[in-house]
């Protein structure tokens, strides 16, 4: 166990100074964005699930909160939310980047997530049309808690530390399983290689939390889990956008609805990638 223990300290390290770069290019590319974003999506019309998806696929803080407000105030649409909450990745692509892992997995990985946020919110909001509310009330940093007004420094290091701790504790967990369990154990756990996978990774990518994107792409790294199960487990991961969604949307029901909406999206987007081998 002490062994264990080492070798997820050593992991961890190793990639706290690729974490706090990629997160430091993250906040200096957000912050000369955010300020445009809102307006960007209220302009674009029906092209707002585009313009939506594209923007999620970069880990902006509290990007994907902002429009689920916006969408509650019905600034945009049903449509652009989906394609929002499809196409945000959270913690993704820094430990991806960190890891060094081969550009082109990433580039298929944003890829997919991209076309099928981009098919989804389009056919939600051609299947569905609704009218607008003129009512505008959101807070987004105060509600994220993200630091966008404090220095960029600051703000790169919380998300390297806060990202650097989940690490180290699913590491610690995938470590430890692996030693008590033994590597097949773990595999028929996750029912490695089984079409029904992408189910799983899907529930796990509904945890409200950036600890859901950081262990599925952990899983993915370790070869616990399939490239199509991780892009169904990312396409239901939108942090804690979710969260917000509940909290601050009054009717339950299209809370409830929006949920299972994204979280069918992502396990069947994932199942079809599995069975047919797309990709892979």
């Amino acid at each position: 166990m002490l062994d264990v223990i080492l070798d997820t300290l050593l992991d961890g390290v190793k990639l706290l100074p690729f974490l706090f770069v990629a997160f430091l290019v993250i906040e200096l590319v957000e912050h000369k964005l955010s300020k445009k974003n809102k307006s960007i999506l209220s302009r674009t019309g029906k092209f707002s699930p585009v313009v939506a998806a594209f923007l999620g696929l970069f880990p902006q803080c509290g990007f994907s909160v902002m429009v689920t407000n916006l969408y509650i105030t019905r600034i945009v649409s049903l449509g652009t939310l989906i394609a929002v909450y499809l196409s945000t990745s959270d913690e993704m692509l820094p430990i991806l980047l960190s890891e060094n892992t081969d550009f082109e997995v990433v580039f298929k990985l944003l890829g997919i997530k991209l076309v099928i946020a981009v098919i989804m919110g389009i056919l939600i909001d051609f299947l569905i049309r609704r009218k607008k509310k003129e009512k505008v009330n959101y807070h987004i940093c105060d509600e994220e808690h993200c630091h966008c007004s404090e220095s960029l420094l600051r703000s790169a290091l919380v998300h390297t530390i806060k990202t650097f701790f989940f690490i180290l504790v699913v590491t610690f967990i995938l470590n430890a399983l692996l030693f008590w369990l033994g590597e097949e154990v773990i595999e028929k756990m996750l029912m490695k290689n089984s079409s029904f996978t992408p189910f799983i990774a899907s529930f796990i990518g509904l945890i409200p939390n950036c600890a859901a994107s950081i262990m599925l792409t952990e899983l993915f790294l370790n070869h616990a889990i399939s490239f199509a199960s991780l892009i169904a487990g990312l396409l239901t991961g939108s942090g804690v956008a979710i969260l917000m969604l509940f909290k601050s949307n009054k009717n339950m029901k299209e809370n409830f609805l929006i949920l299972i909406l994204v979280y069918l999206v992502g396990a069947f987007s994932g199942f079809l990638l599995e069975v047919f081998k797309f990709f892979v």
